[in-house]
């Protein structure tokens, strides 16, 4: 569905959002064909904020649309005049990072362009040097994947008109108002949705099966950062999953990493020995997984399937494709097609994905039913942030006012539930939903 909105607003209530934030710097390796093995990624703590002055009276119009660009346009000749450089906060030992450079291979050598992935790139000054080196090599199209990278991304953006630059996770596209700038997010609470179904089906298996009773449907949620982007995933997790299991109840631990093996299989273990019975993650390693696979507890993991390892545990994953997007930005770069500011793949366009299910371990049924609920999901006949389906402290939530512009002074506000549901990723592509809702808590508050 095109989601293309032009609202007149102001600031708002802050949030704060997403991928991984560098707290030391890494090697920066890079290759040109196939990235090379690095060492275990850096560890990561808050994104930066920002401190650039903001015009209050000045119109914001949002430009956010899930549409592919006319890639039959993009003649061998035309693609020919495109080379990527994508940099990435870790290597393909993070699963994160890994769906990243996976897609860049893909988007790449499908259309026939030349690229160059560096990555262990930290999200300070590096990420702009590391910018620049890429178009010293000849890349006009440069594209960042954490949310740290943004500001430096920007500030390459400002300094080569002619380079198409682009980010991940980011919130300032539709401010900054460059246009050699985007963002790019998916509608992954739709994935997470469909993975919540399964694993809600999995607790109304072992209900029937006399494991446990139905008020000790109890599930567990590793989440690196109490940022909008976690708390979107996992109450949208949550949401599927109580959709079919309406006993189920989760908790919620925070590690404060968005890569630490140790310190996510310990947050998984400690989930399990408080009696939770399945477990998730927002999360970039193995660790939860693991935790589950030496336990026998099931594992509904994210950005892609953990089966190998983890062969009698592990359901299903959900997890963004970034082919499409890739595609759009080098269709864009080769032909002059406007790119939206702000992009929003959605299950319909193929950008958000789950994985194989894993029949050993899901419920049976578990396949029929993700497809039977995932056309409803693109007819538009469920909606995950339905505000009928949750409460926020006993009360059904009428109105919300979301940061949409993160300029953090809670001066202005935009209402963000329309027509009874919370308009996620339509004011523009990162998440936004911040809300703690009922059934799910926080056990380290």
């Amino acid at each position: 569905m095109k989601k293309i909105l032009a609202i007149a607003l102001c600031a708002i209530m802050v949030i704060g959002v997403l991928a991984g934030c560098s707290s030391q710097p890494a090697s920066n390796d890079n290759a040109s064909s196939t990235p090379a093995n690095n060492d275990t990624p850096a560890t990561n703590d808050t994104p930066a904020t920002n401190d650039a002055p903001v015009d209050r009276d000045a119109a914001v119009v949002f430009d956010n649309s899930s549409e592919m660009l006319d890639a039959s346009a993009a003649t061998a000749d035309k693609l020919a005049g495109v080379k990527v450089g994508f940099i990435t906060l870790h290597d393909e030992n993070s699963t994160y990072d890994k769906n990243f450079i996976d897609a860049a291979k893909a988007a790449c050598e499908e259309l026939g362009v030349e690229y160059i992935i560096k990555s262990n790139v930290p999200e300070g000054s590096e990420c702009f040097d590391t910018a620049e080196e890429l178009i010293d090599e000849g890349c006009n199209v440069v594209f960042a994947d954490s949310f740290g990278h943004e500001d430096f991304m920007i500030q390459a953006a400002k300094a080569h008109a002619d380079v198409m630059f682009a980010h991940a996770t980011g919130t300032k596209a539709h401010t900054e108002n460059l246009a050699n700038y985007h963002n790019a997010f998916a509608t992954i609470y739709e994935g997470r949705y469909l993975a919540g179904v399964a694993a809600g089906m999995k607790l109304n298996e072992m209900i029937a099966n006399g494991e446990f009773t139905a008020d000790e449907a109890k599930m567990g949620y590793v989440g690196a950062f109490p940022y909008a982007e976690v708390k979107s995933g996992y109450t949208s997790f949550f949401l599927g999953a109580r959709s079919v299991c309406p006993t189920v109840t989760m908790e919620v631990t925070f590690t404060n990493s968005w890569y630490d093996e140790a310190l996510e299989k310990e947050a998984a273990n400690k989930l399990i020995n408080r009696g939770c019975k399945l477990i998730s993650q927002h999360a970039d390693s193995m660790g939860a997984p693991t935790a589950c696979e030496t336990a026998g507890v099931p594992d509904v993991s994210y950005n892609g399937s953990t089966v190998a390892a983890c062969p009698n545990t592990f359901i299903v994953s959900s997890r963004i494709n970034w082919v499409p997007f890739y595609k759009n930005m080098i269709v864009a770069q080769a032909t002059g097609q406007k790119l939206s500011a702000d992009w929003t793949g959605t299950l319909g366009n193929g950008a958000v994905e789950l994985s194989e299910i894993n029949d050993k371990a899901a419920a049976a049924g578990t396949a029929e039913k993700l497809e039977e609920v995932k056309a409803a999901l693109i007819a538009g006949n469920t909606k995950v942030w339905d505000t009928s389906t949750f409460t926020v402290g006993g009360q059904a939530l009428t109105s919300y006012k979301a940061d949409v512009n993160d300029w953090g002074d809670f001066t202005g506000e935009t209402e963000s539930i329309v027509d009874g549901a919370f308009a996620e990723s339509v004011y523009r592509s990162a998440p936004s939903f911040d809300i703690d809702i009922d059934g799910i808590t926080n056990i380290d508050a």
